[in-house]
């Protein structure tokens, strides 16, 4: 019988000569996806409950979640309302489609608007339920909603408002009351960071140019990205200067930069009998024709300059799929079909070529 320390050297011994002649190939380290290629598509659900029939870039019918995966994009946007008249963009919706997309493989990026309706610079009303309660109801209000969101949807990335310039939940919050607003957005932080130290926490602003100014008040806040909202028609015409302020950004307050939201035509075409938000040239840039081209080198110089930053981190893209799912005759149908991701043929366009993981190099 072999005593314990003559087994453990012939176990050695066969193991010295099992591997004799193999060299042993070391597996190659993973590459982390870490550069955010974002849609939202916030009104998915509505498209798919209209019935209507989608096609990627080979003309075959298929869901715009999977058309968007296969583009490369992997991460999706979504809005979520506090309790809106419809149900749509409330949480259950959202939980429902977050837990689609993580088993798709993708991150989910969670808007958080508090009002019952859409927040943005000129629109941070209350939803109904908070208008007459005390500010530190208020506070409680901002914390426990967020809870809920954190731990039924469980997001990567969640946005303490949505377009927060003026402030949010007026007027409590508002910045010409910037005590409230900073209490707000604490409030929201700390049920992240109580809820999920993971979760990446964004403060979301439209524009650039007065970006620093306003994230100099909100500095002692604890965040990890910013997040911008960059639209020719209302924040400027030359990327030059934004990737300027990007930078500014990046290296004044040491964050990951992304742009947040962006949009761009290609067509000034029309496709239901709702008014477009841009339809003519003086609204865009003079270098990116409104063109299935032109959106896609719009796309493309947006993530090359968002690359360019010290900590530029990623882009969303807006409305990718408020195509004009009501019919060509709509009145309240999409103002934003010529920006969309999918043709008047729904068929998904050429910018879809942006969210490549490794781009082509010519």
């Amino acid at each position: 019988m072999k005593t314990p320390r003559l087994l453990t050297l012939c176990v050695l011994l066969i193991s010295i000569v099992s591997g004799c002649g193999k060299e042993k190939q070391a597996e190659p380290p993973a590459i982390e996806d870490s550069f955010v290629r974002a849609v939202d598509v916030s009104f998915l659900p509505q498209i798919r409950a209209s019935g209507i029939s989608t096609y990627n870039r080979e003309g075959q019918p298929e869901d715009m979640l999977h058309s968007l995966k296969k583009a490369g994009v992997n991460c999706i946007r979504l809005r979520l309302w506090n309790n809106p008249n419809d149900g749509h963009s409330g949480l259950e919706e959202v939980a429902a489609l977050s837990d689609e997309i993580r088993q798709m493989g993708m991150k989910v990026w969670l808007t958080v608007h508090y009002s019952d309706t859409w927040a943005d610079p000129g629109n941070q009303q209350k939803p109904a339920l908070w208008q007459s309660i005390s500010f530190d109801a208020m506070k409680d209000s901002v914390y426990a909603f967020t809870q809920l969101a954190v731990e039924n949807i469980q997001p990567d990335i969640i946005q303490i408002g949505n377009e927060i310039n003026n402030g949010l939940l007026w007027p409590d919050g508002s910045t010409g009351n910037m005590t409230g607003f900073r209490a707000l957005l604490e409030s929201g932080i700390a049920a992240v960071r109580e809820s999920d130290t993971a979760v990446r926490i964004m403060l979301h602003y439209a524009g650039h140019e007065d970006a620093p100014a306003f994230f100099e008040q909100l500095k002692l806040l604890d965040f990890d990205q910013i997040g911008l909202s960059y639209y020719p028609l209302w924040h400027g015409k030359d990327l030059n200067t934004l990737q300027a302020s990007l930078q500014e950004l990046s290296e004044t307050f040491n964050k990951d930069i992304l742009i947040a939201e962006t949009a761009y035509p290609f067509t000034f075409g029309w496709n239901d009998w709702t008014n477009n938000i841009i339809g003519s040239q003086d609204q865009i840039l003079a270098e990116y024709p409104a063109t299935e081209q032109g959106q896609l080198d719009f796309l493309l110089n947006i993530r090359s300059v968002v690359d360019s930053v010290s900590t530029g981190k990623g882009f969303c893209y807006w409305g990718a799929e408020w195509i004009s799912f009501r019919g060509p005759q709509a009145t309240n149908g999409s103002s934003w079909e010529n920006q969309a991701l999918w043709d008047f043929t729904k068929k998904a366009l050429p910018a879809m070529e942006a969210f490549e993981k490794t781009l082509k190099v010519l």
